[in-house]
């Protein structure tokens, strides 16, 4: 049985259909094309004259029911800033119904009990749902590193006439049936130039660029479609290249899907991404009582309806930080990132930003929340970060670092060095180093603070974390310092260290950022310094890492690298205090 052959015996059983011309306007297909697929079924003795199905049509659908629905819930959602830090998006409450449930209610209506829900992301928040609907989670523990492709290997040995279905999509009427009769990608009728796929006269979905139709996500896989997906899923997921990409890039072949379009009015569905999706479907949704949403109102004495154009920004190692449109204006919400808590002293944070605010130093800041570390800045427009490798660049951050550092600004606390490198330690509770020779590389790294403090001849507020990313140039090329959550009172040449290790410098350019710094006049014994700074600062850093791989989050060579520089840099400057030494 072809595809239209399929729709119009599946129009004729859920309509009351009295003749060809019912069916013709009911299905969309052409009154020619009615009259042939209905000799068709006829002769097939699917239909009798009446077009009523018979027996053994109705005995063929039964053997066609989907046997199980697979639902992807994994991932951060981070486009659904700022509710995505306090719900999974699968469980987004909107119109008084649960989504993730919703979609399970309408899957039982259609008689699929089976249903698998991958989670990573707040997987605890899931649990609940095995004791209300029987479900079964699924885990990936590689959500925040790999796209849903990973997900869906996580179930890869239920596909077979299964529901494959994002957890972000809210459906006017239920999209799942009690029978299906071939493969299907849900698309709809709004063309959408994001999109990838068109639909050409067969139903099939070819990769094209223009007359591209919206693509839901929900998608129905046969078991002859299960094989070739299965195997592109297992193929595709062991080439390390293949992180972001989406499931459906496994239904790709030759430049069109394996399986073909169901094609659904663009009202029928909709796809909830971001924080005003929820509010444009469901104004009175509970998730819309956000607190950074709150926090931002009474900041900025506005009505949370003129908090527009939210969207997120790149996460950064420490924090989650969003966008959005205020007064005319664009400002960013900053809001901490897992076991932050323990790793950042806020009130220690706004006295700095108390003492720098308005002096050109850093960017403009309208809100922080010395408790919780909420922040709100204005957001520099057209600005872009130092390029460590352009010497013009790193030239002029090099002159603004000293400049702050030479304004010699006091703050009532000081950056413990080698004392933050315990605590990160004790935030690992007992949890051995990934590091075999850690205990040795610490021991060494120790030693060099003897000599660090023998040669301070400064303390100021030091930035601790002046690293490439954190120098913004503005559209009138002025550099502002952002992001002072670390700072407090240091030898100020301990910047310079955190900068190289950033940039993942080798020697030579470690020498030639100090020789900027210094207009070329460096001590010998302040380079050494400085040197030792960059075996202290790599094992500070990768005690942190260490720390935040206990939240599942990894960042690949920067933690390898600076193990590296602590054993590397212990080294060349042990062996230049030894010189020193042999000199006297």
């Amino acid at each position: 049985m072809n595809i239209q052959d399929a729709d119009i015996l599946r129009t004729m059983d859920s309509f009351n259909c009295n003749n060809q011309r019912d069916i013709s306007k009911i299905s969309g297909f052409s009154l020619g094309s009615v009259n042939k697929s209905v000799k068709k079924l006829y002769e097939d003795e699917l239909i009798d004259k009446k077009l009523f199905l018979t027996s053994k049509a109705k005995t063929y659908l039964d053997t066609r029911q989907p046997e199980n629905a697979i639902i992807l819930a994994a991932g951060f959602g981070m486009r659904m800033v700022p509710i995505n830090t306090e719900t999974p998006k699968a469980l987004l409450r909107v119109k008084g119904e649960v989504l993730i449930e919703r979609h399970i209610r309408h899957l039982k209506e259609a008689g699929v009990e089976n249903i698998y829900i991958v989670v990573g992301f707040m997987k605890e928040a899931f649990e609940y749902l095995i004791d209300k609907y029987g479900v079964k989670l699924l885990v990936n523990p590689d959500y925040s590193t790999k796209n849903n492709m990973y997900s869906l290997l996580k179930a890869i040995k239920y596909i077979k006439n299964s529901y494959i279905i994002p957890c972000d999509v809210w459906c006017e009427e239920n999209p799942y049936r009690s029978y299906e009769l071939y493969s299907w990608y849900m698309v709809t009728t709004a063309n959408d130039e994001d999109s990838v796929v068109r639909v050409n006269r067969k139903k099939e979905l070819v990769l094209d660029t223009k007359d591209c139709r919206r693509m839901v996500g929900i998608a129905y896989i046969d078991s002859e479609a299960a094989d070739k997906l299965i195997y592109n899923i297992d193929s595709m997921c062991k080439v390390p290249d293949n992180y972001d990409l989406f499931w459906e890039s496994c239904l790709v072949e030759n430049g069109r899907y394996l399986i073909n379009a169901r094609v659904v009015d663009d009202k029928f569905v909709i796809e909830i991404n971001t924080y005003e999706q929820l509010r444009e479907i469901d104004s009175n949704s509970v998730q819309l009582k956000s607190n950074a949403i709150t926090v931002i109102s009474n900041a900025m004495q506005v009505d949370e309806q003129e908090i527009t154009n939210i969207s997120v920004l790149k996460k950064g190692m420490t924090n989650r930080s969003f966008l959005f449109r205020c007064k005319d204006k664009r400002y960013i919400m900053r809001i901490p990132g897992e076991g932050t808590d323990m790793l950042i002293n806020r009130q220690n944070e706004a006295s700095v930003y108390n003492e720098i605010n308005g002096k050109g130093i850093c960017d403009n800041i309208v809100y922080i929340n010395p408790e919780n570390g909420y922040k709100i800045t204005e957001y520099i427009e057209d600005a872009r970060v130092c390029d460590p490798l352009d010497d013009s660049d790193i030239r002029r951050c090099m002159k603004k670092l000293k400049e702050f550092h030479e304004s010699n600004i006091k703050v009532n606390h000081d950056f413990d060095l080698f004392g933050q490198i315990e605590f990160y330690e004790k935030l690992w509770n007992n949890t051995p180093s990934a590091y075999s020779d850690y205990d040795i590389t610490k021991k060494n790294v120790l030693s060099l603070k003897a000599y660090i403090d023998k040669h301070i001849k400064n303390r100021c507020l030091t930035h601790i974390d002046a690293v490439p990313d954190n120098f913004l140039f503005d559209s009138n090329d002025e550099i502002k310092l952002i992001d002072w959550e670390y700072a407090g009172m240091q030898d100020p040449h301990l910047d310079i260290a955190m900068f190289c290790i950033y940039a993942l410098y080798e020697k030579d350019e470690v020498d030639h950022l100090i020789d900027l710094y210094f207009d070329g006049t460096c001590p010998e014994k302040t380079r050494t310094k400085i040197y030792c700074y960059i075996a202290v600062a790599g094992l500070l850093w990768s005690n942190w890492c260490e720390y935040k791989r206990l939240f599942g989050i990894e960042f690949g060579e920067y933690s390898l690298r600076q193990y590296r520089y602590a054993k590397d840099y212990y080294k060349i400057a042990r062996k230049r205090i030894d010189n020193e030494a042999g000199e006297k």
